[in-house]
């Protein structure tokens, strides 16, 4: 982007080529572990997609541990179309390499934003690229080893009636299921840098997060009582981290606030002294 303070301002085909450049090179980090993950066929979905249906699975022995043990019924998995699996490791390769190549996706992307920001900004921005990609892995993991345990117990024990039959589920509902599990948790836990940037340009104050912080633990516990078995307990181990991000969005958003009054005064004492 243009930079501030500097003698040549970029125009905006310069713009659209030097962004054009961040995207591929993006894609191409992407690509490179996405090749990666794709000879790693049996580790890939043997491991990590398929791992929550085995009942070694180490969320399941480590609950256990702590009386909540979780039985899931193993599942027969089968490809409903002919050269669905072939679909589905590209597929699966390329949304992993996604998620490992995230920190280096979003670089590229600060690269692109960060000379259009003035110094002071640029300097309260620090570390963001560390921050996210932490946030976003940690909100992964939460969903893979904790929530898609849950759910999957829940929904493979789940009937409606004994006429139905029992564990059969197609490839392409596991993956979507275990994407729906993953991707959004990690987005979610990017909740307190989503509320950083709207509390810099005014739209949210800590006030009204507080306002609203009823309506939040609603909210998060109706999530939670979705996402996992009808019992208290695990509803709680959902929720506790999903609270979390909600009092430390308004910690953040009232640092903020604080900062913004704090520079407004001085602003005003600077113009009295002026005149």
């Amino acid at each position: 982007m243009a930079k501030h303070n500097t003698e040549h301002e970029m125009s905006f085909l310069e713009h659209l080529e030097e962004l054009r450049w961040h995207i591929l090179r993006a894609l191409g980090g992407t690509f490179v572990i996405a090749v990666i993950l794709l000879f790693s066929k049996k580790f890939v979905f043997d491991t990590l997609i398929f791992g929550p249906a085995n009942k070694d699975f180490i969320t399941y022995k480590l609950l256990c541990k702590i009386k909540i043990c979780l039985s899931p019924p193993t599942p027969h998995i089968y490809q409903r179309l002919m050269g669905e699996e072939f679909v589905t490791h590209l597929k699966v390769s390329f949304l992993l390499g996604l998620i490992v190549a995230f920190p280096y996706v979003f670089w590229e992307i600060w690269q692109f934003i960060k000379p259009g920001l003035y110094p002071k900004e640029q300097k309260a921005a620090r570390g963001i690229v560390a921050i996210c990609s932490m946030l976003f892995l940690l909100g992964v993991f939460f969903g893979y080893f904790i929530i898609a345990p849950f759910a999957i117990t829940f929904l493979l024990n789940y009937s409606i009636s004994n006429l139905v039959a029992g564990t059969d589920v197609t490839l392409g509902s596991w993956i979507n299921y275990m994407v729906m599990f993953t991707l959004p948790t990690g987005l979610v836990f990017e909740l307190p840098i989503i509320m950083y940037f709207l509390s810099k340009a005014g739209l949210v104050y800590p006030d009204s997060l507080r306002k609203f912080r009823k309506h939040a633990v609603v909210a998060i516990l109706i999530v939670a009582a979705i996402v996992t078995p009808p019992d208290v307990m695990t509803q709680i181990l959902i929720s506790i981290p999903l609270y979390a991000l909600y009092e430390v969005s308004i910690i953040i958003s009232a640092r903020v606030d604080k900062n913004r009054k704090k520079e407004e005064l001085e602003a005003e004492a600077e113009s009295a002294v002026s005149k």
